[in-house]
């Protein structure tokens, strides 16, 4: 099986990060063009991307603000069971600044799109931290442009 892990800091605190993962409105602002569902342990995701991008996940950590994780339950197969997640950690004596372990585990193989993910990952949570930090908005169509 292969990973992804990104780690990183987001000057902004855990609340405030938490809360881009961990709700529709916060994702729909880095990931996805549309989201909604139920976002408590256990509840159902919807995570649309588009026509024909209609997937699903599972709730399977919900501890704020220090954690998010949803198991991928219907997407292209390569992602079908992988788990998306972060773990958050307050650093300095202020707490502004987030530790980010960003982590898209479970896949099956090291393959192309496994690879192409990656590259994705780090676009998208590039905007993730550019949206805590300074406000900043990118519509969903240029996300993987800027």
């Amino acid at each position: 099986m292969a990973d992804i892990v990104h780690e990183f800091t987001v000057k902004a605190q855990p609340e405030r990060v938490f809360q881009l993962f961990a709700t529709p409105e916060g994702m729909d602002k880095w990931w996805t063009k549309a989201s909604g569902g139920e976002m408590g342990e256990g509840g159902e995701v919807r995570l649309y991307f588009g026509r024909d991008f209609k997937w699903r996940g599972r709730v399977t950590r919900s501890n704020a603000p220090h954690g998010f994780e949803l198991e991928i339950t219907e997407a292209h197969p390569d992602w079908m069971g992988t788990r998306v997640g972060c773990e958050l950690l307050a650093e300095g004596g202020d707490g502004e600044v987030t530790r980010v372990r960003f982590y898209h585990t479970g896949w099956p193989e090291p393959n192309a799109h496994w690879r192409v993910s990656n590259f994705c990952w780090a676009m998208y949570l590039r905007i993730l931290r550019r949206n805590a930090e300074y406000g900043e908005e990118v519509e969903y169509e240029r996300r993987l442009q800027v």
